[in-house]
This record gives structure tokens, C-alpha cells and sequence, in this order.
């Protein structure tokens, strides 16, 4: 962390509309303007924490792995007064090998075909009946 460039609170804040987007996150100053559109939460989010210590926000929301990673592809300083330990020294950026995040996808092969079939004609064939028995 020693040749990244200091910055105080005050000067971050300075940095806080869409054109111009930076925060601190765990005293790391981000410079997020290229990552607004990409956000998965859109980019209004990070414009309201925008100038400002970000910290709690981000760890509130539980982030992946891969998100804290790009806390490093974008940052171009670090707080002034902040600390850190040994391991967010030594940490760097790794590009990601897919472009996109990755998503769990729970699939049960074991269901047969027929049965996303029934799923949807079934309520139709009651609701059916329902208005035929209702309204004839």
C-alpha cells in the first residue's frame, strides 16, 4: 500500500455524480465510474454512497468473493489515517476468467418431463372448472 496515493474523506467527496463516482471501502478509495453500468443493483446504488466511507453499506449486503476482488481493479488510492493489515497489503486484482458472475443454478433431473407439464395445465383445468361450475 506504500505508492498508492493518500486521500482524505473531504477530497472523495468531492467525486460523488454519475460522471464522477468514488467511495471508500475499508480504506480503500474506489473510483467506480466505469463500473455503474455493470452493477448488478444498477448503478444508482453506488451513486448514493457516492463521496462518502462505503464500508458498512458494502459488508451489509454480503458480497462475493469475486465482488471484494474488483474492490481492487478499482481502486486509485487509499484513505488517509486508515490501517491495514498484512493481507490487504499484499493483496492484488485477478481478472476473472468469465465475464459474467457466476450464479448457482439448483436443477433436479430426477423429475419427469411431464410433470412442469401438469404444473401448468392443472391450476388452468381448475380454475376452469371453477368459473364453469361458478357462472353456468
Amino acid at each position: 500500500m506504500s505508492g498508492q496515493k493518500t486521500f482524505t474523506l473531504s477530497q472523495v467527496a468531492q467525486h460523488r455524480s454519475k460522471k464522477d463516482c468514488w467511495f471508500v471501502i475499508n480504506g480503500r478509495v474506489l473510483d467506480v465510474t466505469k463500473f455503474l453500468d455493470e452493477h448488478p443493483a444498477g448503478g444508482e446504488v453506488l451513486v448514493e454512497v457516492a463521496g462518502k466511507d462505503a464500508t458498512r453499506e458494502f459488508s451489509n449486503i454480503g458480497h462475493s468473493k469475486e465482488a471484494q476482488n474488483l474492490l481492487l481493479k478499482y481502486q486509485v488510492g487509499v484513505l488517509q489515517g486508515h490501517a491495514f493489515n498484512e493481507a490487504d497489503k499484499n493483496a492484488s486484482f485477478v481478472e476473472s476468467k468469465h465475464k459474467e458472475m457466476s450464479a448457482f443454478v439448483i436443477k433436479d433431473d430426477k423429475m419427469p418431463k411431464y410433470q412442469a407439464f401438469l404444473e401448468f395445465v392443472l391450476p388452468l383445468l381448475f380454475t376452469g372448472f371453477y368459473f364453469g361450475y361458478r357462472y353456468l
